[in-house]
């Protein structure tokens, strides 16, 4: 699949050995199975079960793929960079003697220096989300690769009462949600997830940003066990890296109702409307950098 170009920050860590602050990039919480591969030439370097949790604020792998990566003495003279083999893209540095694990060795590397790719089988999946204004989720997912549908609507309440109007009156019981139809060869759920929980909010109970109400619940509706297992081991790891206590509900398959047909698809019809322009616009453009990767080439739905 042809990936997106790099971005300022992805260069700047690759070609230039930069380094991004600790905490700030992708994958510390994700535990998919798949493979780790350079950003700038696609080629694997490290398996999902090398990844191990560290506390560096990196991510952290006690193995590599073999031949994947090559070592050379850092321009501090005291430290191991690591590259990428075959494009000599810059990863980050290795340490051993530390006894985190077994293997005694970490490979620390940028986020910003590589990308995900799931070891699932093709086959369309869903996944449920409530995280604010559903016109915010749906421009966002709309832009992923292997992201085939997303549709806003409500879940949560009863059918009689899954219109926009008794929605945004708070009281119906349902909370504004999109579905999104994905392929989790390309993007895992817990690939979603992460930006799910990236893109909003998950510590702030009915409300995010000036959008107030229950309606504006941060949810997942989980379709089965195992996606109630991949979003707690999520939430887990977020507190466990000190994001807070995340107050973001774990619940199940319930009814999903299409909103109506003026909500679909809002942002990219009414990019300039005021609230799309000053909320959705600047949270759009930093999210899609950051995940750029994970971008449709030719910028979305």
């Amino acid at each position: 699949m042809r990936q997106p170009p790099l971005t300022d920050d992805e260069q700047q860590v690759l070609e230039e050995k930069g380094t991004e602050r600790p905490f700030s990039g992708r994958f510390l919480s994700l535990d998919d199975q798949g493979t780790y591969c350079c950003r700038r030439c696609q080629s694997p370097l490290f398996r999902s079960e090398h990844k191990f949790e560290s506390g560096c604020g990196w991510p952290s792998f006690d193995d590599e793929i073999a031949g994947a990566v090559r070592r050379e003495t850092d321009a501090d003279g005291r430290r191991t960079e690591i590259l990428c083999a075959q494009c000599g893209g810059h990863l980050g540095h290795v340490f051993e003697g530390e006894g985190l694990t077994a293997k005694n060795l970490r490979h620390c590397v940028n986020a910003l220096s590589m990308s995900f790719a799931p070891s699932a089988e093709a086959g369309e999946q869903w996944a449920v989300f409530g995280g604010g204004c559903f016109w915010c989720l749906e421009a966002l997912f709309q832009r992923l690769q292997g992201v085939s549908s997303v549709t806003s609507g409500y879940a949560g309440g009863e059918q009689e009462r899954a219109d926009y109007r008794s929605v945004c009156a708070g009281d119906s019981g349902h909370i504004e949600v999109i579905r999104i139809g994905f392929d989790p060869a390309i993007i895992s759920f817990g690939q979603l997830l992460e930006l799910f929980f990236d893109c909003h909010d998950p510590t702030s109970w009915d409300q995010q940003g000036a959008d107030r109400g229950s309606q504006y619940r941060s949810a997942i509706f989980c379709q089965d066990d195992t996606q109630r297992q991949i979003a707690q081991q999520q939430i887990t790891a977020l507190e466990q890296l000190g994001r807070g206590r995340i107050v973001t509900e774990l619940r199940g398959n319930e009814p999903f109702y299409p909103a109506e047909s003026e909500h679909q698809n809002y942002f990219n019809q009414h990019s300039n409307q005021p609230y799309c322009h000053w909320n959705i616009k600047p949270k759009l453009a930093a999210l899609m950098a950051k995940y750029s990767d994970r971008v449709r080439p030719e910028g979305g739905a």
